[in-house]
């Protein structure tokens, strides 16, 4: 088996040689060749100029021997075609022109991938003639709850206004998610076009809700972005952090694969997930920068927890920090791929 056959054969719960892994934020601020890069360009240049994008991308599938690459852009990016005002700060993203009022929403355009977010495109398609069948592209948007989350809240993250809106005028809370999940929908479906082979729908913010909140306010309009990617036969991913007792409820909205956070034992986890989907996870980012022998403990107990049922992605709970050792990461990488393949 090709290491570019491992991680598709996973999203489709078949039997591979050794557990694929890829790593949330791969390519980011712990490595070094983006840190240079970094120091000449700000954030937003880096997203919107294709070539910077598609080097970014490679540069971890490059060190690391990693089973997949995913396009270096932010969730964050469709808000800006949609007319909300972004900024990528030093203390994290900004929203200058938060959404609170049924007019706020009713002013939002309907992005198009193609003229608005074209640069992500663009990346795309340079990263997968570069990489041809090697391994596997992956593409991404945030779900609609936690864009949503983030045009309400400005630059908050207690989900007060949020849930507001939701409690307050359902009927407003409604018309926003139903924008948004047009946009994310279709964002995805122009990524695989310009050359994405599985995407990866993050609600990063999803764990803050209960799951009767999660059934009435989000479940139908998350369901709305993975159908057409279902009857277009796309591989697709379903993460989110802090939504152990939202499992089942996110199966229901679809996705191939679950990605799950450190907070549940893997194991169990899938059992609450149920048959028929695959996971993805889930190691606590921070154990990345434990020493080596705690790394390969924690590694192992989920590799364990897993004990070769098909249908496994290893992962992080959620993205890479800034502060992890490279070693680390090619650590582990090499330790999921020879585990997995002599036992």
């Amino acid at each position: 088996m090709s290491q570019g056959d491992r991680f598709l054969k996973a999203c489709s719960l078949e039997q591979v040689d050794s557990t694929p892994v890829w790593l949330m934020r791969q390519a980011g601020r712990y490595m070094g060749a983006y840190r240079r890069l970094r120091e000449r360009y700000s954030l937003l240049e880096m997203f919107k100029t294709p070539e910077i994008a598609a080097e970014v991308t490679l540069q971890p599938t490059a060190a690391f021997g990693l089973d997949a690459a995913i396009i270096f852009a932010d969730i964050l990016l469709p808000l800006e075609g949609m007319g909300i005002q972004l900024e990528f700060a030093e203390k994290g993203p900004q929203i200058h022109n938060p959404v609170r009022t049924a007019s706020d929403i009713a002013a939002l355009r309907v992005c198009n991938p193609e003229a608005d977010l074209g640069y992500v495109l663009r990346a795309l398609r340079l990263v997968r003639a570069e990489i041809g069948g090697k391994i596997p592209l992956i593409g991404f948007a945030g779900a609609p709850f936690t864009l949503a989350s983030y045009a309400i809240e400005g630059a908050a993250r207690n989900f007060l206004r949020t849930k507001e809106m939701m409690y307050e005028a359902p009927e407003s809370w409604h018309q926003l998610m139903d924008k948004l999940a047009r946009i994310v929908s279709s964002f995805l479906l122009a990524q695989v076009r310009a050359g994405a082979q599985v995407v990866q729908l993050f609600d990063s913010w999803v764990g803050c809700l209960s799951p009767a909140d999660y059934r009435d306010y989000v479940l139908p309009h998350t369901k709305e972005v993975f159908r057409p990617l279902k009857d277009a036969g796309i591989p697709s991913i379903h993460f989110g952090t802090g939504t152990a007792d939202l499992l089942p409820l996110m199966r229901e909205a679809g996705g191939d694969v679950i990605g799950v956070d450190w907070r549940t034992y893997l194991d169990d986890a899938w059992t609450r997930i149920g048959p028929g989907r695959g996971i993805q996870g889930n190691l606590d980012p921070v154990t990345l920068m434990a020493p080596p022998a705690v790394l390969m403990e924690r590694t192992k107990e989920i590799l364990d927890r897993v004990a070769g049922r098909p249908g496994h992605i290893f992962n992080l709970g959620h993205g890479i920090l800034p502060p992890t050792p490279e070693d680390s990461v090619k650590a582990l990488v090499d330790f999921v791929h020879e585990y997995t393949q002599h036992n």
